[in-house]
């Protein structure tokens, strides 16, 4: 892969934002032999200075927080809630995290192939300026000034990226590519051999894993961050494959592995797409600085998880993939689908090896609200029994994770943040 090919220059498009909530599907996938395989496996029960300096309590001397063996206590912070980011909105995210008792943030750097910091792979995203390709005029990057603002105040930052997605199956997000975007990039210059490196999927589009150069220059992209910057961790979501059947066209992909003796499902040949991905960024994190971690955070149907190409069960159970799973358990105990508690012990039992924490992701966005068929508005301490049921025994949690930041202090959740905090404290 030729490294100028990833040099991105800017160029204007039109800029749109909206609220998207990041939300995990309860309905069950279809039974397929893969996922049914896998199901046997699963049981119920380096210094990094960085560009800023570090000049505050609770961190250690490389400006990394000191928290011991202290309760993860995290939020995500969306790219909708960025929108037009500055130094100003961060020291209110930091702040407020502080204030509501978390510990961690996973702060959304890179939701669609851009970038909120300076990038050598990807272009500047449009929740920065407006329109993606578009560098700050002031030379402002988010990232190394959350990072500073983060561990300033004692809490650790997780740069959170999007691995495959560049544009949602909806064609909205992001409104346009620039022409330095990779997509744009691959389709239009003069090699037809990269033309399916990236796929379109209904009007989205998306990296195709299945190529080992596409796989390579992510890995790059996240190595970049771990070099410059002193993140505490590399987090990803729940967005694989966008479907687990033939509508996500990789079949040219798929057809040259088979021609050449390969005997996989299309399933099984997907997740060992994803695994190769999973196993190489995990080194190139280590390499980059041993100290910074590694995490993901699945959708909370493990079914869901095997169609879509994650692999929880191996990540879960195997050394060199993650540091850390954050399941997005996102039901009350009613959930006739997948209920909170028995979902968490299933995904204890599935997380065995010594190297992988668990972490629980809990839907605070859903709390007070008429989600679920009001299952939500029946209680205001759903949250906080789950938190709870965290630190009980009964399932080997080291903490949890609440979606989302926009949720911390909104009149819908007042009354479970005040029933959460009396906890947290």
């Amino acid at each position: 892969m030729n490294k100028k090919k990833w040099s991105l220059k800017a160029k204007n498009a039109v800029f749109y934002v909206v609220i998207a909530l990041l939300t995990t599907g309860i309905i069950a996938c279809a039974s397929i032999p893969y996922i049914m395989s896998r199901r046997g496996e699963i049981v119920s029960a380096g210094e990094n200075t960085g560009e800023y300096p570090r000049n505050g309590d609770g961190v250690d001397k490389y400006g990394r927080p000191d928290s011991g063996g202290a309760e993860l206590r995290g939020v995500w912070v969306a790219y909708p809630t960025l929108n037009g980011v500055d130094k100003k909105m961060i020291d209110e995210i930091v702040a407020k995290s502080k204030e509501n008792g978390m510990n961690t943030i996973f702060f959304h750097v890179r939701p669609f192939a851009d970038a909120l910091y300076k990038s050598d792979y990807y272009p500047w995203s449009h929740i920065v300026t407006g329109t993606q390709g578009e560098a700050p005029a002031d030379g402002f990057d988010p990232l190394a000034y959350a990072v500073e603002a983060a561990h300033r105040e004692g809490i650790a930052l997780h740069a959170w990226l999007n691995p495959l997605r560049i544009m949602l199956p909806s064609g909205v997000y992001p409104p346009s590519l620039s022409d330095d975007n990779p997509y744009n990039v691959w389709r239009n210059d003069d090699n037809p051999d990269n033309d399916n490196w990236v796929i379109d999927y209904q009007k989205g589009k998306f990296f195709n894993a299945a190529v080992p150069e596409v796989r390579d220059f992510i890995v790059a992209g996240t190595r970049e961050i771990v070099e410059r910057y002193n993140v505490d961790g590399i987090h990803w979501d729940d967005y694989f494959y966008p479907a687990y059947d033939e509508t996500f066209d990789d079949s040219s992909s798929y057809s040259a592995y088979k021609n050449q003796g390969g005997t996989l499902s299309l399933t099984e040949w997907r997740t060992q797409n994803i695994n190769q991905l999973v196993k190489a960024v995990y080194s190139a994190v280590k390499s980059a600085n041993s100290d910074c971690l590694f995490g993901i955070s699945p959708a909370g149907n493990i079914d869901n998880c095997l169609s879509m190409g994650a692999d929880v069960v191996k990540w879960g159970s195997e050394e060199g993939f993650v540091d850390y799973l954050i399941p997005q358990i996102y039901w009350s105990n009613d959930n006739s689908v997948c209920p909170f508690e028995p979902t968490a012990r299933k995904w204890d039992g599935l997380v065995t090896s010594p190297g992988v924490k668990l972490y629980i992701g809990l839907a605070l966005y859903k709390a007070g609200s008429d989600a679920d068929g009001g299952k939500w508005q029946k209680a205001d301490d759903i949250i906080m029994n789950q938190v709870l049921f965290t630190r009980s025994g009964e399932i080997n949690s080291k903490g949890f994770v609440l979606y989302s930041y926009d949720y911390l202090d909104s009149e819908q959740t007042e009354e479970e943040m005040k029933n959460l905090r009396s906890v947290l404290n």
